[in-house]
Order: structure tokens, then C-alpha cells, then sequence
């Protein structure tokens, strides 16, 4: 008897080892992606961030130091001035700034490539903002519904990075190509070189036709999309011949000849620009609700490629970073906050991406309305690694397209699926807008119709539902996230196409 019950343990514990390190893997991508294809409803988030995910952040040589242009950093005399002087007369490395606290008063643009702020750490460099952008540049607007409030409640930041993408002759395309293809042809290829970067671009019909395509043919009401929808992807071309070019990824979309498509060399005027290892702190007031802030904002990117911020804290915002650039990586982002909180929150926006970024290793130990948004158009960004207290997706309309949010703990989960935007400007999500591995205190369901189509991909979303597989409708597999493998699609995804 005695034997039987020690066999009797020593079974159970041993099924309990394997239930615990058990392993389950999606039809979408199997063990190590045999099950996948570029064509297939899973997309390929393997380019995102900087320099396409292949390089990692680089250490850049120090240049100058804020000191050297008359910052104290003591809280109370105000560096601004040294700040801007330093940036307009460093032509090119890392400026640092020592530990202290730093009285920052008004806009710091960088509008130039090669340049970083680096801090001593979020705990020891401090910059200190009690004025608003609204303040200091004021710049009052109204919602879609007409609302008065500041245009800085959704966009700009203390720290405003600034470029745009250049110009060049475009080229037709004259091939109808299709989503998860390589090869197009162009009708010249004179000014085009292998290694180059284009910015392959499509704009939409007066029938909506690209704007339907978007949401794979389920929009919802856009009635107030007046203007037709443009929208691009970059890639790296890998060979020509003739009038015939290969790009080195999958095309993220149809190009019908409808749509007008054409490419041009990708020129970023800005590019390689650093915020790290600093922290920003607002005053301690409290925060009065939706469309009242006044830009209490901490970093903007705006039309830049290949830049980052890297351990940063923020304490205290309105919204914290808002980034309308291209492959550029937010690694170690904290935001807190002390503020009295409104309906269950303390801010506007968390942070905000724009096309094939990357968000990682974050921690949000505070609520905000929309504590990560994917918005008009924004797409192939990865928000991957990272845990806030009740994290809210934000989709805010108007076709944010083909996004990852991975490996996630979204903390209590009441708010994962809400959602901001104007009305009639389209369903929040579009097509395949891919949700993987994401742990909730809560059980979580398919999101409300308005929600999006159901060509998304639910993988491994903690929830008491069954699985749901149709090819061509909904894919919610129902695989408990401790247990899908890989957890992190993205990492995955990288690590096969690089090879390690």
C-alpha cells in the first residue's frame, strides 16, 4: 500500500511538471513557423523597429555635456536655454546630462539627425516641467464632435523630435501585386539601387475601395473618411533586373492599379536621435478628465526614422510619448503618477506608435484613458514584454492595420478593449490586428463588433471561451497564454528570419 501511494505522488508530481511546463503551439505559426507563410492571416512583424529589428540600440560616444552650456540642474534656475544651445552647437554624438534636476520651461526641438540625450539614469537626472505645451505655445482646437480642447491632448511634447521623410521622383508601379509578394515592376528603375530604402505608397479610389480592403471588407460606418486614404510601406530593395525589383520583405497589402501606386526613395531627414536614461516629471495636480489636458506631455517623434528612447520614467503626464515615426524602438519605459484620477485614470494617452515600431519591456503603473493607441493608419507596429495595471489596446479608427500586442499583462483587464476615435471614421481595428499571449486578471472574450472584422487573430488570450477556428472568418484559439509557445511572436518571427 505503501508503494502504491509513493508511485501514486510520484506520478502526480510528475504530471503536475508537465502540465506546468506544457506547450502548446498555434496553427498559425506552429513550433518554429513551418506552419506559416507570407500570404497567410498571420502577418510578418519581423522588420519592426530600429534599423529593422537586425541591430541592436548602440552606445553612442558622449560629445558634449549640458553643464558645458550653463545647465545647473537644481531644480530651480532654469536650464532651457542650455539645453537648446547644446543641441544647436553638438553637430553630432551623445549630450549628456549629468545627475540633478533640470528646470525645463519650453519646447526642445531636435530637428537634426545623430543626436542623444542621455541622462545618468531615470533616478538620478530629472527634468523638471511645471508649465503646460499650452503654455508655452498655445495651440487650442476642437474634437471631431467639435469640442473645444487643446490639439496638444493628442499630440507634441517637451522633448519634440522633428524631420520628415525628403522627396524624389516617383516611380509607377505598373504591376498588380499581391499582399505577402515580393516582386513588382516599375516603369523605370534608372534612379533605383539594391540596398536601397523605398516608400512604396497607394491611395484610394473614389469608392473606398482601399479603405474596404483595409478592414478586409467589414469598415463599418466611414461616413465622415472624406478624403481618400493614402498610406506606405517601406522596404529595402534586393534585386533588379530589368524593369522587375524584388524587395527584401512581403508587400503588407494588395497593389491594385486602382489605388495609383508608386514608389520613391525613402530619404529621412532626421534619423538616429536618442532620449535614455533620464526621467520627466509633472507637477502633482490633479487630472480633470477627457480633452482637459493641456500638454503635460513628455516626448514626440514626428516624421523620423530609426530614433529611440531607452530607460525613461515619466511621472505625471497628460500623455506620455507620441510617436508618428517609422522603426524606431521605445525600450523601458515606465510611467507613474500621484495625481488624483479622474473616472479611474490619470492621463490622456500612454503612449502612441505610428508604422512599424517597437514597445517593449514596459511597465505602466498608472491607468490612462488610452494607455497604448494605435491610430489612423498606423501599422506593423509590435507592442511586446510589458505588464500595466489595467492595460486599455486603443485603436483609434480609421484602419490601424496588421498591429501585435504580445506577450502582455494587461493587469486587471476590465479596459482592454477600449477604444477611442471619432465617430464614423470606421471600425477601431482593421484587418488582422493580431492579439498573442496576453494575460488578465480577468476572462476576456472576442471584443464588441464595433470593435473590428473578424479576419483579427486572438492567440493565447486569457479567457474561459472555447476555440473558435474558420480560415476565413474569426481565429480565437483559446490556448492558456502560460502555455503558448512561442510567447513572444515577434522574437520568433526575427529569430527565423535572421537565421539565429
Amino acid at each position: 500500500m505503501k508503494k502504491k501511494t509513493w508511485l501514486m505522488t510520484l506520478l502526480s508530481a510528475a504530471l503536475a511538471h508537465a502540465f506546468a511546463t506544457a506547450q502548446i503551439h498555434s496553427e498559425l505559426w506552429g513550433k518554429n513557423g513551418e506552419k506559416w507563410t507570407p500570404q497567410s492571416r498571420l502577418p510578418d512583424f519581423s522588420y519592426v523597429g530600429y534599423h529593422f529589428g537586425e541591430d541592436p540600440i548602440p552606445v553612442v560616444e558622449a560629445a558634449s555635456n549640458v553643464r558645458d552650456f550653463g545647465a545647473v540642474g537644481d531644480g530651480e534656475h532654469d536650464d532651457t536655454s542650455a539645453f537648446i544651445r547644446a543641441i544647436a552647437e553638438t553637430e553630432a554624438g551623445a549630450i549628456e546630462i549629468p545627475p540633478g534636476r533640470y528646470l525645463i520651461s519650453d519646447i526642445i526641438w531636435i530637428e537634426k539627425p545623430d543626436i542623444v540625450l542621455r541622462g545618468s539614469g531615470p533616478d538620478q537626472t530629472v527634468l523638471v516641467i511645471s508649465k503646460t505645451l499650452e503654455d508655452v505655445r498655445p495651440n487650442m482646437g476642437k474634437t471631431t464632435s467639435g469640442r473645444p480642447t487643446s490639439n496638444y491632448s493628442w499630440s507634441g511634447g517637451f522633448i519634440w523630435v522633428k524631420g520628415s521623410y525628403g522627396s524624389g521622383v516617383r516611380t509607377r508601379i505598373t504591376s498588380e501585386t499581391r499582399r505577402g509578394d515580393r516582386s513588382l515592376t516599375v516603369d523605370k528603375t534608372d534612379d533605383i539601387r539594391v540596398g536601397d530604402r523605398i516608400w512604396i505608397e497607394i491611395q484610394d479610389d473614389t469608392g473606398k475601395t482601399l479603405l474596404n480592403y483595409l478592414y478586409s471588407g467589414d469598415p463599418g460606418d466611414t461616413d465622415k473618411v472624406t478624403k481618400p486614404v493614402r498610406t506606405g510601406f517601406i522596404s529595402r530593395v534586393a534585386a533588379i533586373e530589368g524593369k522587375a525589383i524584388t524587395l527584401e520583405r512581403p508587400i503588407r497589402f494588395d497593389l491594385r492599379q486602382s489605388w495609383s501606386p508608386t514608389l520613391r526613395p525613402f530619404a529621412p531627414t532626421v534619423s538616429e536621435v536618442g532620449i535614455e536614461n533620464l526621467a520627466f516629471e509633472f507637477p502633482n495636480q490633479p487630472y480633470e478628465g477627457h480633452f482637459t489636458e493641456l500638454g503635460h506631455n513628455a516626448i514626440a517623434f514626428g516624421t523620423v526614422s530609426d530614433c529611440w528612447v531607452r530607460n525613461v520614467r515619466i511621472s505625471n503626464c497628460d500623455s506620455g510619448i507620441f510617436v508618428a515615426g517609422v522603426f524606431c524602438t521605445l525600450d523601458e519605459i515606465v510611467i507613474d503618477s500621484r495625481r488624483s484620477e479622474f473616472e479611474g485614470t490619470s492621463g490622456h494617452h500612454g503612449v502612441s506608435l505610428g508604422r512599424d515600431c517597437l514597445l517593449e519591456n514596459f511597465d505602466f503603473r498608472t491607468h490612462l484613458i488610452h494607455d497604448i493607441t494605435v491610430s489612423y493608419l498606423d501599422m506593423g507596429n509590435v507592442i511586446k514584454n510589458g505588464r500595466g495595471t489595467n492595460l486599455s489596446f486603443d485603436h483609434h479608427k480609421k484602419a490601424p492595420y496588421e498591429n501585435l500586442f504580445c506577450n502582455l499583462d494587461v493587469g486587471l483587464g476590465t479596459d482592454m478593449w477600449r477604444c477611442g476615435g471619432g465617430a464614423s471614421l470606421g471600425k477601431h481595428c482593421a484587418a488582422r490586428g493580431t492579439f498573442w499571449c496576453i494575460r488578465s486578471d480577468m476572462d476576456q472574450t472576442w471584443p464588441r463588433a464595433n470593435f473590428g472584422p473578424d479576419s483579427m487573430n486572438l492567440v493565447g488570450v486569457q479567457t474561459g471561451e472555447s476555440t473558435q477556428i474558420d480560415p476565413d472568418g474569426r481565429w480565437f484559439e483559446a490556448i492558456p497564454p502560460e502555455e503558448l509557445q512561442p510567447a513572444d511572436l515577434h522574437a520568433a518571427q526575427l529569430e527565423r528570419r535572421l537565421g539565429r
